[in-house]
């Protein structure tokens, strides 16, 4: 693993009105009207279609997309809400609602017992438009500058924080990332005519955790500006959180803090929170424990806690399975596979899937597959053993997956709901098989990281056992940037890596600088390569 000197040793809702959606997709900025009401809405009334909104007026030349939001800034009229709940609380159980339940503007972790949080959707609200309303909305924003909705996930602003002022988004304009036909690696190594790589690394800041921390900042953003007491953000990380969270602090004027584990994470993901003006704490213990104490800490000191354990990061993170989907034209994937490690990011997935279906947009979900690395492998273990034991932590080993190198995931509840109805898998990768799999992807064009490289060896083994077929359109999510990780790939090529054999190592080759050695090699190079008869 890379490192430096420098690190050593009450309900919210709207008012009720009559949803009258237009025949054409359109939702400008939200106006929120809050109560601490826990008095139910009326029931929706009848949809009556409106003639389609006129378009907006032309772009004033001395505005910018923001003022150009404000302009048009009126009351939506189809008060959706949502609002944290127990995690697997039934949203059809009014005792479950009414008993625990919080706005989105508290600040709150656990739920009273002391377990995860989820947010909870106005699914009814959400009903009376049909599935292809919303998959025409959802595609009508596509490629747009229009503030917010150029994001990838405030495209489906409705699904994510419905209540939010758009004037307090923080937004890179995220999402949107590149669906990869992995054409020659899926014929060349495992036979496949539709594998595709989701390419959520292609980011701001280059992991897929610029999707849920553009909403959790936002949020935090709305709740300084209600002079709600939060001075800053803080994180413990393994590289990617502390990366996303500093950026959007620092695109937002807001303090963030971060927790690093020393001399356990890349160089490139070391430096992004120092450029972005982080506080960051480099400490003498693993992910773990880094993040025992930043709970400790965010519970006596005004720092909103940024950690998936907060749930309000899930929201942003669901939205690459509805982008998969929209990618797709609305066709549901066989099969979606994701690397897991703190293990929020699989039941991300599965709740954009399944609020899809459950809306109407698609008629099924995908089967998922978590692939954990086998040196920091807690759930495979719980999976072996048929879900039947309780689950126990184990000690993370060093791992090149470092984002992964978690023994101890706050959202194991999350992950083992999602793989179970989803008629999921968990698989395992060594260190051999997952920078393998990295350098094979990579010679055929790609540039991934380790991470899924550990995916693409579940892949790889669930083919090989029959499990995955031929024909089955399968995605594999890539959750950072390789760039992040050029270390590892530096070592893999030189053949430096301990107990490796580096199977598909290609280092340079030394050659005197004179025309005849140059000859001598490239001939020799050429005939390894011509086509054989």
């Amino acid at each position: 693993m890379a490192s430096t000197s420098l690190f050593q040793s009450p309900h919210l809702f709207l008012k009720p009105q009559n949803p009258n959606p237009p025949t054409k997709p359109h939702f400008p900025t939200t106006t929120i009207k809050c109560s601490s009401s826990s008095s139910s809405s009326p029931p929706p009334q009848p949809l009556v279609p409106k003639p389609p909104s006129p378009p907006p007026p032309s772009h004033h030349p001395h505005h910018n997309i923001r003022d150009e939001a404000r302009r048009h800034n009126t009351t939506h009229n189809h008060h959706f809400s949502a609002h944290y709940v127990p995690f697997n609380a039934d949203p059809s159980s009014a005792a479950a609602a009414d008993s625990e339940s919080y706005s989105l503007d508290e600040i709150v972790y656990r739920s009273n017992s002391g377990g995860l949080l989820d947010v909870q959707h106005d699914m009814a609200a959400l009903k009376n438009y049909d599935g292809k309303y919303w998959r025409d909305l959802f595609d009508s924003r596509v490629g747009k500058t229009t503030w917010p909705y150029g994001s990838g996930v405030w495209s489906k602003k409705e699904w994510v924080l419905p209540e939010i002022d758009s004037d307090d988004i923080v937004s890179a304009f995220e999402g949107n990332s590149n669906l990869f036909w992995a054409e020659r690696y899926g014929k060349q190594f495992l036979g496949m005519n539709d594998l595709w790589v989701k390419h959520c690394g292609i980011s701001h800041t280059g992991s897929f955790k610029d999707l849920g921390m553009t909403v959790l900042v936002s949020q935090v953003n709305r709740l300084r500006k209600m002079n709600r007491p939060v001075v800053g953000v803080g994180c413990a990380s393994t590289g990617d959180t502390s990366a996303a969270l500093s950026a959007y602090c620092a695109a937002a004027g807001i303090p963030s803090i971060v927790f690093l584990p020393a001399n356990r994470i890349s160089l490139a993901q070391l430096v992004q929170p120092i450029a972005n003006g982080a506080f960051v704490l480099s400490i003498d213990t693993d992910f773990d424990g880094c993040m025992q104490l930043i709970r400790e800490v965010t519970s006596e000191l005004p720092i909103y806690l940024a950690n998936s354990l907060n749930s309000l990061r899930l929201e942003g993170q669901k939205t690459a399975a509805i982008e998969i989907l929209q990618q797709f034209d609305w066709e549901v994937p066989d099969w979606v596979i994701v690397p897991g490690g703190n293990l929020g990011n699989i039941y991300a997935f599965y709740k954009g899937f399944h609020m899809c279906k459950e809306l109407g947009l698609v008629d099924r979900i995908p089967r998922l597959v978590c692939a954990q690395a086998a040196n920091a492998n807690p759930l495979y273990l719980h999976y072996k053993s048929g879900w039947d034991q309780e689950f126990k932590p184990v000690k993370a080993n060093t791992t090149f997956a470092s984002a992964i190198q978690i023994g101890d995931p706050v959202s194991i509840d999350r992950a083992v709901y999602a793989l179970k109805n989803s008629n999921g898998i968990v698989e395992e990768a060594t260190e051999e098989e997952l920078m393998d799999a990295m350098a094979q992807a990579d010679s055929t064009g790609m540039f991934i990281c380790p991470h899924t490289g550990v995916a693409l060896t579940a892949l790889i083994k669930l083919r090989k056992n029959g499990i995955i077929g031929v024909n089955d359109r399968t995605v594999v999510v890539s959750t950072a940037h390789g760039l992040k990780f050029t270390q590892s790939k530096i070592e893999y090529h030189s053949n430096d890596i301990k107990d490796l054999a580096c199977r598909f190592a290609n280092p340079p080759v030394q050659v005197r600088a004179d025309f005849g050695s140059v000859m001598d090699v490239l001939k020799t190079y050429l005939l390894s390569k011509a086509p054989k008869n």
